[in-house]
């Protein structure tokens, strides 16, 4: 792990100083740099892949497994966030889909049906849905109403206000501290693209999965 460590940082200090010739140098890098860089970049060895599987992490397409592994621990940071966050602002019942279900019925203002959330969270499984939906209105944080054959979500006086206090503790406790990551607003925007693209590659993928 020490030469792993010492490698990288021998790395990084190459990187440093030979872009510090290349600001030296008015923008223009010389071709002896651009060489020596190159060089000095290939011989040493690259950081090790981070993934929960080793075995996944084979052959060509193996930074899959390091997308993937982001993927799990970044969605297990997120579903406690919400919950602590909904916890602070008074509702410490609901778990991570029961409060995705809540926003979600609560966003812009409109009237929902299951089949409209299951859509818009990408969720195939309704029946964990239709449970949270039933625990809401339990709670009296949303309100229902039949037309025909289909039920209509809204959320009530009581879930807008809790959705309200929930987000004035997501700007103290998660938005404040943004800037501190050095991540730009147009950067998140550029990652939420691509997560929203390989969600439909998975998709693809899973269906490709279902024929075999």
């Amino acid at each position: 792990m020490a030469d792993i460590l010492h490698h990288n940082s021998l790395r990084w200090r190459l990187f440093k100083f030979f872009t510090s010739q290349h600001e030296y140098n008015a923008g223009k890098l010389s071709v002896n740099h651009q060489r020596m860089l190159g060089f000095y970049m290939s011989v040493l060895p690259n950081r090790r892949r981070i993934v929960s599987s080793r075995h996944l992490a084979e052959g060509e397409g193996w930074e899959t497994s390091e997308f993937e592994y982001g993927l799990i621990i970044a969605y297990n940071a997120f579903s406690r966030w919400v919950q602590r966050c909904m916890a602070a602002a008074g509702m410490p019942e609901l778990s991570a889909l029961e409060i995705l279900v809540l926003h979600n019925t609560n966003h812009r203002n409109r009237e929902k049906r299951l089949t409209d959330i299951s859509f818009l969270l990408n969720m195939e499984d309704s029946h964990t849905i239709n449970y949270a939906l039933r625990k809401l209105l339990k709670l009296e944080l949303l309100t229902s109403e039949k037309r025909g054959k289909e039920v209509f979500y809204h959320t009530s006086s009581s879930g807008q206000k809790l959705c309200e206090r929930y987000r004035k503790v997501r700007e103290q406790c998660l938005i404040e501290g943004i800037p501190g990551t050095g991540i730009t607003g147009e950067e998140f925007r550029n990652i939420a693209t691509s997560l929203r693209s390989m969600s439909g590659h998975y998709d693809q993928a899973s269906r490709a999965a279902s024929s075999l």
